[in-house]
């Protein structure tokens, strides 16, 4: 049964905000950070680190103790520090959490999206994410894979939407990375929330000078 879910929620389709975003890496091609695909190859590896390092252990950790999601919630915002990240999480986490509410109808899920219009949570991605997926009964491992398949599609689809790569071409780099995935959540699935840690400081301070921008096709 929580197949079906998995693919609903992974789904372009599904309403979680994730392709209003670019992972930072507009900001990256307009101040020349991206200019070659060895550089956008570049990129999107250290996107899919830093989610292990820096979102795997905020997800595990809340799909392990689901009553801790406010403290690690709390800890997910101390430790993005970049307004842009803090605010993209903060958007895509309430997005996620709304719209299962409303989609599944589980009192678990009503009663997160319930504190977060209470504000008694900032709903970030990673924690709610690995709550939601606990609470629709999907396994640890794959929410884990979930999180950094649609990390990594996020990146790519942007990619698409910025004209550095085709569709096709966009496909076969995510197939390419099938390895360095496994790799990454190999790595970082029993990481605990204390664990986490920027993979990628370069990447998030880059990402961080989005809103400086004078014309932009994304919100991150």
């Amino acid at each position: 049964m929580s197949s079906w879910r998995v693919l609903q929620i992974v789904d372009s389709a599904f309403p979680s905000g994730g392709f209003a975003h670019s992972g930072g890496l507009e900001a990256a091609v307009r101040i020349g950070e991206v200019r070659s695909r060895e550089e956008l190859d570049a990129f999107v590896d250290s996107a899919a680190w830093q989610a292990g390092r820096a979102s795997l252990p905020f997800a595990g950790g809340a799909f392990d103790a689901q009553e801790r999601l406010a403290e690690l919630d709390a800890a997910c915002d101390a430790m993005t520090l970049s307004h842009v990240a803090n605010r993209a999480s903060r958007s895509q986490g309430r997005a996620l959490v709304a719209t299962c509410a409303r989609v599944f109808e589980l009192s678990a899920l009503v009663a997160i999206d319930e504190a977060c219009r209470a504000r008694a949570l900032r709903v970030h991605l990673a924690p709610a994410f690995g709550a939601v997926m606990r609470a629709l009964e999907v396994p640890r491992r794959e929410t884990l894979a979930v999180l950094l398949h649609t990390t990594l599609r996020g990146v790519l689809s942007a990619a698409v939407r910025l004209n550095l790569v085709g569709p096709n071409e966009a496909q076969r780099m995510t197939f390419e990375r099938t390895a360095l995935l496994e790799t990454v959540l190999g790595a970082c699935e029993r990481l605990a929330p204390e664990d986490a840690a920027q993979a990628a400081p370069v990447v998030e301070w880059i990402g961080a000078v989005h809103d400086r921008l004078d014309t932009k096709m994304f919100v991150s």
